[in-house]
Order: C-alpha cells, then structure tokens, then sequence
C-alpha cells in the first residue's frame, strides 16, 4: 500500500467515467450542502454521475433529490432502496444503476473538498490499483466532545488502513474498481456496520489488485456532539468488532477490567487533572485536555458493551451480487 500524496494539479490528468453513490436515510437538513459540495467538485462533470439512493426516508429527501436532479447542472440520479433497511442495501443500489468503471462513495453528512474526485481518481491510472481511501477531516466543531474527537482524529482513514488483518477504508471516502465488485460481489445488504470492511478484505483477499491512500482527496464530517451520540458511534464500533470477528476471526478489542477502569480514573483525578490545571492557567492546556481520560475511559466502555451485546445475524453472512 501507497502512502504517497497524490497531487492532483501535477500528476497527468486522468479522467475515467466515475459514479458516486450516496446512500441518504432522513437527509433532508443535509442534502443543500452536499449538492453544493458536489457542484464544486473540480472534475469535469461531463465524466461524473452522482447517484444519491434514498434508504426508505420518512422526510423530503426523495422529494429534494428529484428536483435537485432537474435543476442542477451535474448529473444526479436520484434513485431508491426500500426493500431493505441499510446503508449498504443503498450503496448496492447505486452499484447496479451506475455506468462507470470506477465507483466513489460517500454519506449525505460529508462535505467533499472541491480537488475530492481528481485526487481520489488520479491513483486509479496505474491498473494494479483496485481500491483508493481519501482521507476524512473533521468540520469545525464547538462543543468539547467535537474537540475532543478533532484532537484524537477518531475518524480518520489512518487507524482502518493500519488494521492488524488488512488495511481498508472506510465508504465515507472510498473508491472502487467495478471489476472488484463482479469478482467478488457486492455489500452485504444486512449487515448494519462493518461493510466497508468486508468489502475491502474480499477484495484484497482474492488478490484482485492493492489498495492506495490519497491523503489529499479530503472529505470532511462532523463529530459526535452529544453524550449521547458519541455512545452509539462506539457502540457501533464494537459491534463492528464482533461481526469481524465472527466472519474473519479478527481478535476482539480486549475489555477493561474494573481494576483498570479505577486505575486509570485514580490517576486522572491524582496525576493528570493537578497538571492540567496548572498548564491551563499557564494557558498551555484547556478543558479537553483535562477530561481527554474520562472521554476515552466513556467511548471504551461503550465499545465493549457493542462488542460484547452484538450477535452477527444470520442473513448479515449473504453477500448481494451484481
């Protein structure tokens, strides 16, 4: 794997016919930016399709997407997914209606950089390359656990393409050679998280071609501003985990004992917050470096409470074909 920056301003124009999927559930209140995002793209939206697949929304999505699609001077296919409920269902969706050899994906709540799809794109001239990760940034976020989430990069690319099994990329940015998808099939429609990647170990364990990182192809998402929210992004990261675990026997994120959890709360309150207090009337440190330990002991415990609830559903193991 690759982990040098593509740029696309002096790499030799490459410009493949490209469809982007958007799997969109109640994207309403995101829709306006997104569209705008997409019309900012420098790739030349005469070589571009964006296919936003409405999952079943309960709101105006559909209705937005159908008249975004009359009135916009890029390409959009507004399409549909209501026989099951899943963002990978959606993407499969938009997988079978595109026309390109190369598919992008990304959510309705990230905001594409205007150079997204060229730098994305331009890794895809050399053949061997059947999978490229761009890079996912934070929007600027005001609340202390947004901070908190900037400051640990919690959705960048860099943690899932070390994984200890296989490098992958998350579908918040995430390019694919169709190719990879008539050999190995598509997402596995039931699967609620962990999809993207299962998608990119079958890929890369029929060793179709490898997979490169376009640092500069950039993506940004907001973080989790709620307790209450940031509880579900973790618990879905166990049962991420779980589900992995159960189809590729990947090893289980190991689970805190008490003694640790009071360890390490012992040594905030008797260590940590002393030291930060004193760097933060030197200015030196603020209130997210005082509470960065009980964020992290709290997104810990919602993992393992994910990881240790989550059962992999039967029908999750069925593997949708073109």
């Amino acid at each position: 794997m690759n982990h040098q920056p593509v740029d696309a301003t002096t790499a030799t124009r490459f410009l493949p016919m490209v469809s982007v999927v958007v799997p969109i559930y109640n994207g309403e209140a995101d829709l306006p930016e997104l569209i705008n995002c997409l019309l900012s793209q420098t790739y030349p939206n005469d070589r571009v399709e964006y296919l936003l697949v409405d999952n079943n929304s309960s709101d105006r999505t559909l209705s937005i997407l159908k008249t975004s699609a009359e009135n916009c001077p890029i390409t959009i296919r507004p399409l549909s997914e209501t026989q099951i409920q899943s963002s990978y269902a959606a993407r499969n969706t938009g997988i079978r209606a595109a026309t390109s050899e190369i598919i992008v994906f990304t959510d309705a709540d990230c905001r594409p950089q205007p150079q997204w799809l060229d730098t994305l794109i331009q890794p895809f001239v050399n053949p061997e390359v059947v999978i490229v990760a761009g890079e996912i940034l934070a929007l600027p976020g005001t609340t202390l656990l947004e901070q908190h989430a900037d400051r640990q990069e919690t959705l960048s690319q860099k943690h899932t393409l070390n994984h200890s099994f296989r490098p992958y990329g998350q579908t918040a940015n995430l390019a694919i050679r169709r190719i990879a998808f008539e050999k190995v099939g598509l997402f596995r429609p039931y699967l609620t998280t962990g999809g993207d990647a299962d998608i990119c170990w079958r890929i890369l364990g029929e060793n179709i071609g490898r997979l490169e990182f376009a640092p500069n192809a950039i993506v940004q998402h907001r973080h989790r501003a709620t307790l209450q929210e940031l509880q579900s992004q973790w618990q879905r990261y166990g049962r991420s985990n779980r589900y992995l675990h159960e189809l590729y026997g990947v090893d289980l994120m190991r689970e805190m004992t008490p003694k640790e959890y009071g360890y390490r709360l012992a040594r905030w309150l008797l260590k940590e917050v002393p030291r930060d207090i004193k760097k933060a009337l030197a200015q030196q440190a603020t209130l997210v470096d005082l509470l960065s330990t009980p964020i992290g002991l709290f997104t810990a415990r919602a993992r393992t409470a994910g990881q240790r609830d989550a059962k992999l559903p039967e029908n999750a193991k069925i593997i949708a074909r073109l």
